[in-house]
């Protein structure tokens, strides 16, 4: 939505810069400007400014600037109509309204949100009725808590082609609004709608605001596909959304740290362990744009894979995928978790402590994509050295930012050299490589050449002038030559 120009200088002039940020910052006046630590970046000195005056802060530890509006963005991950329509309210401005056109998207978008709300508490409900007994004894034999399970919302489709059409469709909800959300499907041939999920143990999948976009669904039985995702609406996008993500958000950005797990469960048992900035990508490989959201939070999410060959297959994807998009102070880690176990099983068994040294050994991107390319490669001849040079030059080159970009092409210019050098271990004893502190002693054979020849004027040189005696021998001074081979 566009807002007046008029409005939006009006709510700046409205909302106190310096209340609005000392809402989370500790802010000390200093003449006329307030200082602070950043609540952006970890620092011990403050570097964080505020001038009412002039309506803008900045920091000159991490770059941050902007206004109320751009603080609000920033300290609450909204978007700029949502920071617009917070600020508003608590100043007790009416937000203009919206051209007809825009009206009625906004109209339609709230009346989609509210279908997927109704199907959320119908799912609930569910769950704690007789229907949906067998989905609550799975998720309480998982180990998750009642606290658990309702703060993520569980809930049970029943296992009935007709049972959420009945429940939602009337003249608020029509056929048709359930079949745009992907609660009710229509078959190819014309026939009667159907729920889309029954049977099912239901995730729901909410935006950045909390608000319920789509579902995922579990089956208990024998039933394929395991995992069965809604498809994509105007409210969802796969590619785009990340399980969780509003749950975490707020620990995330205070503790700038994030990090993404494979499946929903996996999330949900890691918040109920106490690693509470958990997300998960929607059943694909992870995309830029999650990619992207999840930098929202923090500087260098980790992202954590299963230790057997599908897992080092996602994590090469990770990888692939996050290289060419990473900027100054943006990069990715990776942690790897001992095989078989994901974050569930591991904290089940060795409990969060076993977890935590897991995240704490994640490697940063430059080591994985160095590893994953060297890994069981032979480099024992100048074409397969050349081979993986070429491989590593081409990865780098496709890293969109300049700094980034060489400053990668360095440390894998680093990293060959090494691999084609023997290492130098000192220690006691003989000299050379190997460890004993000066050059190796070759072995010689008669009649190899000499390793140095004789000094002498380089051929075509000419000869030094002899020199210039006086009548007591002593030698006189001449003009020095610039070049004494020459």
């Amino acid at each position: 939505m566009a807002f007046p120009p008029q409005f939006l200088d009006e709510l700046r002039a409205r909302a106190s810069l310096v209340g609005v940020v000392a809402r989370r910052v500790k802010l000390t006046k200093k003449g006329r400007e307030f200082q602070g630590l950043c609540p952006f970046h970890n620092e011990k000195s403050p570097s964080f400014t505020v001038n009412e005056e002039k309506g803008f802060f900045h920091c000159f530890g991490c770059g941050a600037h902007g206004d109320a509006i751009g603080f609000e963005m920033r300290a609450h991950h909204l978007s700029f109509t949502e920071a617009v329509e917070r600020l508003a309210s608590e100043c007790g401005l009416e937000v203009p309204k919206a051209t007809p056109e825009e009206r009625r998207v906004e109209a339609r978008r709230a009346s989609l949100h509210d279908a997927m709300e109704s199907a959320c508490q119908f799912y609930e409900k569910h769950l704690r009725g007789p229907a949906g007994r067998e989905g609550l004894a799975y998720l309480r034999g998982r180990g998750l808590s009642d606290d658990t399970i309702a703060r993520f919302r569980l809930g049970w489709s029943p296992d009935s082609r007709e049972a959420l059409k009945t429940a939602l469709m009337s003249d608020a909800c029509p056929e048709a609004q359930l079949i745009e959300v992907g609660l009710l499907k229509k078959p190819d041939n014309g026939g009667a709608s159907f729920d889309f999920f029954r049977g099912r143990v239901m995730f729901p999948v909410t935006d950045r605001r909390g608000r319920v976009i789509a579902f995922g669904a579990r089956t208990l039985g024998d039933g394929q596909p395991k995992y069965l995702n809604s498809p994509d609406t105007p409210l969802f996008h796969k590619g785009a959304t990340l399980y969780g993500l509003a749950i975490a958000r707020e620990t995330a950005r205070e503790r700038n740290v994030v990090m993404a797990a494979e499946g929903y469960m996996d999330v949900i048992a890691l918040h109920q362990a106490g690693f509470t900035f958990a997300v998960a990508p929607l059943g694909t490989a992870l995309t830029e744009a999650q990619i992207e959201e999840m930098w929202r939070l923090a500087d260098e999410p980790i992202l954590c894979f299963d230790g057997d060959n599908a897992g080092q297959r996602a994590m090469a994807r990770a990888a692939e995928r996050g290289l060419p998009i990473c900027k100054p102070g943006k990069s990715l880690r990776f942690a790897t978790l001992p095989a078989p176990e994901d974050p569930d099983s591991l904290i089940k068994a060795k409990g969060p402590a076993a977890m935590q040294a897991v995240l704490d050994a994640a490697q940063p991107l430059v080591d994985v994509v160095w590893r994953l390319s060297t890994d069981n490669r032979p480099t024992d001849t100048p074409e397969r050295r050349a081979a993986l040079e070429k491989e590593l030059k081409d990865k780098a080159f496709a890293i969109t930012d300049e700094t980034v970009r060489w400053q990668y092409l360095s440390v894998f210019r680093d990293k060959m050299r090494a691999l084609t050098r023997p290492a130098w271990v000192p220690s006691q004893g003989k000299g050379g490589f190997g460890g004993q502190g000066r050059r190796a002693d070759f072995k010689r054979r008669p009649g190899d050449p000499p390793l140095r020849g004789p000094r002498r004027p380089l051929p075509g040189a000419r000869k030094a002038p002899p020199p210039q005696v006086d009548e007591r021998g002593v030698a006189a001074p001449g003009p020095k030559p610039s070049c004494w081979r020459c």
